[in-house]
């Protein structure tokens, strides 16, 4: 078993009077894909913030190859080589893209190391290459969604933190960015948690997943084992199982009634 490179130990954080995240823990081991499903507001958003030091937890510890970063400002989480790709991509739209994948190694000091690079999420999404001189606001969803990756993998990260990256996707841009997210955990060794609503997809390419429901981890297992649970088949793969009338809901240690 590779060891955890990202732990996170009892973690509740609020907005404002409400309870969010409800003393969660999970860890990330090096070199896998871990993913996070659960259905909107159950908080999988909540838990990246938290991670990448966007929100502070009120309780619990998150600690990074070691280190503790709760509480930390999220440069100062990001330096230390954990990159965040938020829901929404976030590009700076006015900005080329050239431009907005050397905002991505901002904080480096190799320039040959960032040419590399460049050429690397070239190589990875060529459409980005011929675009590269046009404003990052101009292009469509899809190729936003490639350069927030592209410009997370810039800062050469340790691991990387994908909010949706399938959200308002065609079906065949969503095989491509998740092709490209096995390709750069497989190449560059990178280590991804992966929150996402598109269950099959995630649970086809990461090694092992979380169900959340209202801030709390209800189930857990290898992504394997969980693509042959009926319950998860029926409520996140829409395959209904025969003879099963109702609606069911998760009981607190991963069991279901």
């Amino acid at each position: 078993m590779p060891r955890a490179l990202l732990e996170v130990s009892n973690v509740e954080t609020y907005y404002g009077p409400i309870m969010a995240i409800r003393g969660i823990s999970f860890t990330v081991p090096k070199g896998q894909i871990v993913t996070i499903l659960g259905a909107n507001g159950a908080g999988k958003t909540t838990i990246l913030k938290t991670v990448s030091g966007v929100m502070d937890p009120q309780k619990g510890s998150v600690l990074f190859d070691g280190k503790a970063i709760h509480g930390m400002d999220p440069d100062r989480v990001m330096r230390l080589g954990l990159s965040h790709v938020p829901e929404g991509r976030e590009v700076f739209p006015f900005l080329s893209v050239r431009e907005n994948l050397r905002m991505g190694a901002y904080t480096r000091s190799d320039p040959g190391g960032i040419a590399q690079d460049l050429e690397m999420v070239y190589e990875y999404f060529p459409v980005l290459q011929a675009r590269a001189d046009q404003r990052a606001g101009s292009l469509s969803g899809g190729e936003q969604q490639m350069l927030a990756i592209s410009r997370a993998l810039m800062a050469r990260p340790a691991m990387m933190l994908l909010d949706e990256p399938s959200l308002g996707l065609s079906p065949k841009l969503v095989k491509e960015i998740f092709d490209i997210i096995l390709r750069i955990n497989k190449e560059r060794g990178v280590t991804v948690l992966l929150v996402e609503q598109n269950a099959n997809m995630a649970l086809h390419i990461a090694d092992y997943g979380y169900v959340l429901e209202v801030g709390r981890i209800v189930m857990e297992d290898a992504c394997a084992r969980l693509l042959e649970k009926d319950d998860i088949k029926e409520f996140y793969l829409g395959v209904k199982e025969a003879g099963v009338r109702g609606t069911r809901r998760w009981k607190r240690k991963k069991t279901w009634r």
